[in-house]
């Protein structure tokens, strides 16, 4: 799995405290001790401690699912916004068996996008930049195609994160504008396609208005696309369209540019602008996202202690978490060996050799988490767990034995013979490989000192 972003962190990190704000603490030991021993200050550590607890609690997974079907949504909406601009290409011209009305064409082109327009800046100096319409649906679709339960937190994690320095307003005004914009190309290429194979007549009419109206609105929409080359009809050929279209081949090119010409600039253009503009504010403030820390006041003790102390412990969890080998964080060829839980008939620790270390009898709380938090600095290459099979295995035990394991690079079970005199019970065995089975991690009955100190068998 790739390592997620900065602002992948501070998401994850928002969601696990909606989580635990919302469903109570999880079971953090072991996220507190890592991110202890990682160090940095507390804003640092919060969000080592955070990406721990989200890849062992499902939320790193939700975050991806969550993503994709964010991605699946932007795309059912690209799809929506290519065949809507077609339909307004196709709405604007027809089938070529009546004159077009320019003004009527130019209504369908840009007369809803004009509106949508002027609703985003209304919402964005009026409401704090809330987007409403096509920003909402793609929120709720990518909810929707999440289909993931641990992402519930997800959504209101990211809005807390981005409102913070009001970044809502331009993600999704990117988003909205971004599809205006692929809508009007989609609908700039049909109007295109359809002006070069069919054979069009424009005009303009009026009832109630003065035909100096219309010619005057036509030459101010008409100056700005004629700077940037578009061709437009002049005063003569627009005052001869009232009402009958031009036969000239020269009317129609020029009309046809300058719907093309309108299009362009009074569409596509202030689009492209603004999306380009939604995108630079995103760029900024997403460098500046920080979490609030007033929000965390309560890990300040247990992640940047004045003095190490004890905690109190959760219950234990309803399933124990797969043991992974992990890699040493420092250079190291140290082997240890521990015993769990071992009676006093048990002489210990046997006799070892220089290069293998005792790391003590894990008999009560504060002797593992003192071996715990040794480990968390200085990871071993090899650790040799030592458990008695005369005791049944228990779910604590289990649970420390994968604990145990992430800090070292290889771990194996030794499982003692029995003190002379006494026999081993099949079943108890049996019950140890069962329990020990879900961790994949090997079981010695021999050979385990011999593998402690060089590796081998």
């Amino acid at each position: 799995m790739t390592t997620p972003s900065a602002l992948e962190k501070l998401w994850l990190t928002e969601a696990v405290r909606l989580r635990e704000s919302h469903a109570g603490a999880l079971d953090d030991s072991e996220a507190n001790r890592l991110a202890r021993a990682q160090g940095g200050d507390l804003g640092q550590r919060i969000i080592n401690r955070a990406l721990w607890l989200a890849e062992h609690n499902g939320l790193l997974v939700a975050l991806k699912h969550w993503q994709q079907g964010a991605r699946l949504a932007v795309l059912v909406l690209l799809v929506f916004a290519v065949l809507s601009g077609a339909g307004l290409g196709f709405a604007a011209l027809g089938d070529a068996s009546a004159p077009v009305n320019v003004f009527w064409a130019l209504g369908s082109l840009l007369g809803l996008d004009l509106l949508m327009l002027l609703g985003w800046l209304g919402g964005l100096l009026l409401a704090g930049g809330q987007t409403a319409g096509l920003g909402r649906l793609w929120w709720w679709l990518s909810e929707k195609l999440a289909r993931d339960a641990q992402a519930a937190h997800l959504a209101p994690a990211i809005v807390l994160l981005l409102q913070r320095r009001r970044l809502n307003r331009w993600i999704l005004g990117l988003l909205v504008h971004s599809l205006w914009l692929v809508a009007l190309l989609s609908a700039l290429v049909i109007v295109l396609l359809l002006l070069a194979t069919r054979r069009y007549g424009f005009v303009w009419e009026t009832t109630i208005l003065g035909a100096d109206s219309f010619i005057r609105l036509t030459e101010v929409l008409s100056a700005l696309p004629a700077l940037l080359g578009f061709t437009v009809p002049d005063t003569a050929m627009i005052a001869s369209s009232g009402g009958v279209a031009l036969d000239v081949d020269s009317a129609r090119q020029a009309w046809a540019g300058w719907l093309v010409g309108v299009l362009a600039v009074y569409g596509i253009g202030p689009r492209l602008l603004l999306a380009t503009f939604c995108l630079m504010r995103w760029r900024h403030g997403r460098t500046r996202l920080g979490l609030d820390m007033a929000d965390y006041s309560a890990l300040r003790a247990l992640l940047m202690p004045s003095s190490e102390r004890l905690g109190v412990s959760d219950a234990a969890p309803d399933s124990l978490p797969e043991a992974i080998a992990l890699a040493p964080a420092h250079s190291s060829e140290s082997a240890v060996l521990v015993g769990l839980e071992l009676d006093d008939q048990r002489p210990w620790p046997p006799s070892l050799p220089t290069s293998v270390s005792h790391g003590g009898l894990l008999d009560n709380r504060e002797s593992r988490r003192r071996l715990l938090e040794q480990l968390a600095h200085f990871p071993a290459a090899r650790l040799l767990i030592a458990c008695d099979p005369l005791r049944s295995p228990d779910r604590g035990s289990v649970a420390l034995i994968a604990e145990l394991s992430r800090c070292a690079a290889n771990t194996r079970i030794w499982l003692l013979q029995a003190p002379h005199g006494q026999a081993l019970d099949d079943r108890r065995l049996s019950a140890w490989h069962e329990a020990l089975a879900p961790l994949q991690l090997p079981v010695s009955d021999h050979g385990a000192l011999s593998w402690l100190e060089h590796g081998h068998d």
